[in-house]
């Protein structure tokens, strides 16, 4: 064999080692872009997130289901990496925690909307309030908004106008039952609804509690062209990933419709 052919043999020795060297990170790589972590709350959240993982796995996704009982925590740890994607939350939520905690977060795809309702135990109709009733409302910017806005269209309240989406209970001027307002975490309204007059409670958390926001609530949000629709939520520059398209298309698929109007009848409803 002359050097010559040794020296080709040799590079060609090499490039093919170099090649198998290769085919590892290569797969790694493929194995990256066919998993996703996803946060979402636990309960019926949880839920429709196990049918959207069944959607996924026929396109080659594995979604890693991530349960979480505090609205706080999902995007703190999508922020910091420990989840690729979260799907519990609606822009004013979204907007309010970006402005707090200077998240680099976005919107990436629909999921779903579930219309915020006012629940009492003690009464069977809202006009029924007496005076000086005490009220629990979500104490987070967003839905704490969202149910004094609620109040508002149903007569009780009168807010500062221009507030938008997001008044607070100091943009209150008009009172005439005197209510009381307490501000309460989201996930105990239900659990103090007893104490209470009444609650504005969101529809995750009330249908945890057993409550048929059809049935029980007596009053609620309208359901359409409600601007309170959920998304997937990535961080800033990855909404169009592989694994990110393929998540929220396994959120806006048929099946997942069909599980919402099987398992939810109504209570809560697609918004892509």
């Amino acid at each position: 064999m002359t050097a010559l052919t040794r020296r080709g043999l040799g590079l060609g020795l090499g490039a093919t080692l170099a090649a198998f060297a290769i085919l590892p990170a290569q797969a790694d790589v493929k194995a990256a872009a066919d998993k996703i972590k996803l946060g979402v709350i636990g309960g019926d959240e949880e839920e429709i997130a196990e049918v959207a993982k069944k959607v996924a796995a026929k396109e080659g996704l594995e979604i890693d289901v991530v349960t979480f009982s505090d609205y706080t925590l999902p995007n703190e740890a999508l922020s910091r990496g420990d989840l690729d994607a979260n799907a519990f939350q609606h822009k004013p939520y979204l907007d309010a925690q970006i402005a707090a905690r200077g998240y680099k977060i976005v919107a990436a795809g629909f999921t779903i909307v579930e219309p915020i309702g006012f629940y009492s135990v003690k009464l069977k109709d809202f006009k029924d309030l007496p005076e000086g009733a005490q009220i629990g409302i979500p104490n987070d910017p967003s839905n704490g908004g969202r149910a004094l806005n609620l109040l508002a269209a149903n007569g009780l309240l009168t807010l500062v106008p221009g507030k938008g989406l997001q008044p607070t209970v100091l943009d209150v001027t008009g009172n005439p039952k005197k209510v009381k307002l307490r501000e309460l975490d989201a996930a105990l309204l239900p659990k103090q609804l007893a104490d209470l007059d009444g609650a504005v409670i969101n529809t995750n958390y009330a249908l945890g509690a057993k409550l048929d926001p059809r049935k029980d609530a007596l009053v609620q949000e309208s359901r359409t062209d409600n601007p309170y629709g959920n998304f997937i939520a990535v961080r800033a520059g990855d909404e169009g990933k592989p694994a990110v398209v393929k998540l929220v298309k396994a959120y806006q698929s048929q099946e997942v419709k069909d599980f919402l109007g099987t398992r939810f009848k109504g209570a809560i409803l697609p918004a892509w």
